[in-house]
């Protein structure tokens, strides 16, 4: 069988898909410098020299407020690398599956988003993004398009999990925002099903080739989802914080606009792949028991009701 080729191991999802995918056969797992996405024909070169049946594409520029200004990178690393991805995919008849953001939305829809609704992003990231979406149906091959939501991993020192416990041990009050409302999710959960596809074989990825919305079930707003990060702490003795506060976005300006309501119905993935991702709540909850208990990490398993 011909390798599964997947870029951005280093980043959070891919540290977890690169965990995940091992089991299922040769993996070749790169990030920079192994692999630059802002140089098209070095990208080209590792994909003809590997020639992988499998691409999967877990690297972005996600840095939304930087890509205000850096937006010649974002466009290299969000937009135009996708497309050389789709298209050297399409040379091989090989399968792409690349990761997509709530940010295409505006957030003005005011219920969660389905494929079919008009994307309108507000800001350069959101609009980087979809133009990798639309490079990748352009190039004609077989591809995933997962749009995803609120990624937070553990490991990450600068997610937003991480910034609420550390904030919490430095500061007794918190002000977090409660107008921005989406899927919170653990790219554990990502990397599960992505797997979980992939072991199915990809003559079901080829049968189903599309844009697909992918996230935890259910929604909240930042501040809902702090207020429970503080609740599920481990190390809940360690904690200064004696109240948490909600705000509005703009209490809290920055450079790049972010959609208030991003929440995706992810019902189209589920119908078609029989798999739904947890409720963002008992995801949490894995996730923050896998702090003080890795061992619970091997534990999970996607089902279509989405339990553990």
């Amino acid at each position: 069988m011909a390798p599964i080729l997947l870029i951005g191991k280093n980043g959070q999802l891919g540290w977890d898909l690169n965990r995940t995918l091992a089991t299922l056969g040769e993996l070749c797992a790169v990030d920079y410098p192994e692999i630059d996405l802002e140089r098209p024909e070095k990208v080209r070169d590792l994909i003809s020299q590997i020639r992988p049946q499998v691409i999967i594409n877990a690297a972005a520029y996600t840095a939304v407020d930087q890509a205000e200004t850096e937006q010649a990178r974002a466009w290299k690393i969000n937009a135009l690398a996708p497309g050389v991805l789709a298209e050297e995919a399409c040379h091989l008849n090989a399968v792409l599956i690349h990761y997509s953001t709530d940010y295409v939305f505006d957030g003005k829809k005011g219920a969660p988003y389905v494929e079919e609704d008009a994307s309108n992003p507000l800001n350069f990231y959101g609009r980087s993004k979809l133009e990798g979406e639309r490079l990748v149906q352009a190039a004609g091959g077989t591809f995933l398009i997962l749009r995803t939501s609120w990624v937070y991993s553990l490991r990450q020192q600068g997610g937003f999990v991480n910034k609420v416990l550390r904030w919490s041990r430095q500061q007794e009050t918190l002000r977090m925002v409660s107008d921005q409302i989406a899927n919170p999710t653990w790219c554990r959960m990502l990397a599960e099903v992505t797997a979980q596809l992939l072991t199915r074989g990809i003559e079901q990825i080829c049968e189903h080739s599309g844009l697909y919305h992918l996230a935890g079930s259910g929604y909240a707003s930042r501040y809902d989802w702090a207020k429970l990060i503080l609740e599920l702490d481990p190390k809940k003795s360690e904690q200064k914080v004696k109240e948490i506060l909600p705000a509005l976005t703009s209490d809290f300006p920055t450079p790049a606009q972010r959609p208030l309501f991003s929440a995706l119905d992810c019902r189209h993935f589920q119908d078609t792949f029989g798999l739904q991702l947890p409720d963002w709540m008992r995801a949490l909850k894995y996730a923050m028991e896998g702090i003080s208990n890795p061992n619970n990490l091997n534990q999970l398993v996607i089902t279509r009701e989405g339990g553990i």
